[in-house]
């Protein structure tokens, strides 16, 4: 077993400050966060709308921003379409691109496939920073699953693509999986950003893969608002074993049984703006009115936001 000064050797002091409660370094009258809203546009893919009509649903529902899918905006300018194009777009439409859904290779252990993630990585920052998206996903994405962690290293290879994030201000979310049996849990995903040692390290949740994956969703009350600035809004049902449920399981906000009313008070008490980005693949919304489907989310999470 480690010994504390070894763990605090191995992580830095300034990464594991990140993640100490923010009630212990603002003092008891640290002022709660504010929210914003996000359409990931995931939630209205199955109805094949394309990218610019899920830019107008997002803005003619009411959301602030919206998450984009790389694989989206690549098909988009493979089509001849420019990014400036794409940007002046958005911005019409009065809305901000929060995060982009990556899946580069950018941890897994084979170092050609790792080179090629990076350099994937680096050419899908240039895009989001032509956006104004200054954020990335970064999930375990070509790891085998079952494959063990080695959260040291990970942390290492986390630091790297920080690096390579600020040349472009684009910061890599690190996103765990709850079903991956890889990077599956918030504790791996605090240990890795720790192991970074990186001021701009920060943690992308998801609530239905805090619940699948088993880490519960106490550990939010471990971290301060820099750590998260955006979380993936969802909720699950209750009568259908954990290890059974699937992405495509996810319900609206507020249909399901997750404790959401506590994790949006645990994300006010960290202080900072949270961006609760709607994130669902559920194929019987998919087979509704992609509107309808936007209003309803964004509905139930201002609902719960002013519940909680």
């Amino acid at each position: 077993m480690l010994s504390r000064r070894t763990l605090i050797k191995r992580t830095g002091v300034a990464a594991l400050s990140a993640f100490i409660p923010s009630f212990i370094k603002a003092g008891p009258n640290h002022a709660g966060g504010a929210f914003r809203f996000c359409l990931n546009t995931s939630t209205i893919r199955g109805q094949n709308v394309g990218l610019l009509k899920s830019l107008e649903i997002a803005s003619a529902a009411g959301y602030d921003g919206v998450e984009l899918w790389v694989s989206d905006i690549r098909d988009y300018l493979k089509q001849g379409n420019k990014v400036d194009t794409l940007a002046k777009f958005i911005a019409d439409r009065g809305l901000t691109v929060e995060n982009a859904i990556s899946f580069t290779t950018w941890m897994v252990n084979d170092a050609a496939k790792r080179k090629a993630g990076l350099k994937d990585l680096e050419e899908e920052m240039k895009i989001m920073a032509a956006l104004g998206c200054r954020r990335i996903a970064a999930p375990p994405s070509g790891v085998d699953k079952g494959e063990p962690v080695d959260l040291p290293q990970t942390g290492i290879y986390y630091r790297e693509i920080l690096d390579l994030g600020r040349k472009y201000k684009v910061i890599p979310q690190l996103e765990f999986w709850g079903a991956s049996g890889t990077l599956y849990s918030l504790s791996q995903a605090l240990a890795i950003a720790a192991a970074a040692n990186d001021p701009d390290a920060r943690i992308l949740p998801d609530v239905y893969h805090l619940f699948r994956g088993g880490s519960g969703f106490n550990g939010l009350k471990l971290m301060n608002g820099r750590a998260i600035e955006i979380i993936h809004m969802n909720d699950y049902p209750g009568n259908k074993p954990v290890n059974e449920q699937t992405d495509g399981d996810r319900v609206y906000p507020g249909d399901g049984v997750a404790p959401l009313k506590q994790v949006l008070q645990d994300l006010r008490v960290m202080g900072g703006t949270k961006v609760l980005s709607l994130e669902l693949f559920n194929k019987t919304y998919w087979a509704q009115d992609p509107l309808l489907v936007a209003k309803t989310g964004l509905q139930k999470m201002k609902a719960l936001v002013n519940e909680a």
